[in-house]
């Protein structure tokens, strides 16, 4: 993972089992900046059993008449559709990345090449899972929704006493709501993962619109994940709670914006602002016309633009010294002028 911000275009599952849709939701990722692509790694029927009902939001978008098993064999990436992605994204270049959600997907993964292992909310309690992961990649990305912060202490464990070095995982807060209300957010959450599992942390983000990724980002995210589509109105489980490739250009945008606003936390005076000083800031000045010798007090001192002569932090020292010459009405004062 690079030291800056990683920003993952989630296209999960939004290629709609097609290669040529999910060719152009690569090329969309790259043109908008992303630093990965991500896709979904599984087999229907050794993720759900084929009983499963699926989500109410999988129902509100693709329908009530199928089961999950049936809506996620539509969605399968096989083998094949793998290295083809993986090998179009390096024309870009583009990392690819994937999730992968069964023991077999892992391996597959693996084999591919690939050196982050994203782990999904829904894996968070899968024991043989998060071992077979710290075991085959040496960093891990875990998404946390659905889960209360004893649960992720728990399953951390798992990941460090399986191998996982501590300052290889990245912890995302999540909500896992399709799409999140506000007031389901709670971004505060992420920061308390950090405070009690001095971790990095990041946000995977499921609300409509841009402005909680970007506000993830001001308060120290170090990796964002969002869910972006072609289309919003193309037919599938997420794509109505995916960002469109324009709102995802401009989500980059404002996180690479932030990024170097956050700066490096030194309170000092920038290069841009510096030449800015002698003007906006006061010195100390004449108030009214007085003889050489006169005893300075402070009424007969103004503070006024410009700085470049003696600061008004200094008038203590001022007063009480003696002009060694004449001085007129706005004067500036300098230390040559008094004794």
């Amino acid at each position: 993972m690079k030291q800056t911000i990683l920003i993952i275009a989630e296209a999960g599952v939004n290629h709609n089992g097609s290669i040529d849709i999910a060719k152009k939701l690569i090329d969309k990722a790259f043109e908008a900046g992303a630093d990965i692509i991500k896709f979904q790694t599984f087999k229907a029927s050794t993720i759900t059993s084929k009983k499963s009902e699926k989500a109410e939001y999988q129902k509100k978008m693709t329908g009530a008449d199928e089961g999950q098993y049936e809506m996620l064999k539509r969605l399968e990436l096989n083998e094949t559709h793998h290295h083809i992605l993986k090998e179009y994204c390096e024309t870009k270049p583009i990392e690819f990345l994937s999730t992968p959600f069964d023991l077999q997907s892992i391996d597959l993964l693996k084999d591919l090449g690939i050196n982050i292992g994203k782990i999904p909310s829904g894996e968070l309690t899968n024991l043989p899972y998060l071992r077979k992961m710290a075991k085959n990649f040496e960093k891990i990305i875990l998404s946390t929704g659905m889960a209360n912060l004893e649960e992720v202490k728990t399953s951390v464990k798992v990941l460090l006493s399986s191998g996982l070095k501590k300052e290889n995982l990245t912890i995302l807060h999540c909500t896992t709501e399709y799409p999140t209300p506000m007031k389901d957010v709670n971004l505060k959450a992420m920061l308390t993962i950090q405070k009690e599992l001095n971790v990095a942390i990041g946000y995977s983000d499921h609300t409509n619109g841009i402005e909680i990724p970007i506000a993830a980002t001001a308060l120290g995210a170090t990796v964002i994940e969002k869910h972006f589509t072609l289309d919003r109105n193309m037919e599938g489980p997420d794509h109505q709670s995916s960002l469109e490739p324009d709102e995802l250009k401009a989500m980059v945008a404002a996180i690479r914006n932030i990024e170097i606003a956050l700066g490096d936390g030194i309170k000092t005076p920038s290069e841009s602002e510096k030449k800015n000083i002698g003007i906006a800031r006061k010195s100390i000045h004449i108030l009214n016309n007085l003889p050489v010798g006169h005893i300075l007090t402070e009424n007969d001192l103004i503070m006024k633009r410009p700085g470049d002569g003696i600061s008004p932090m200094e008038m203590d020292k001022v007063v009480g010294k003696k002009l060694l010459k004449s001085m007129s009405e706005d004067d500036k004062l300098n230390w040559k002028d008094i004794a």
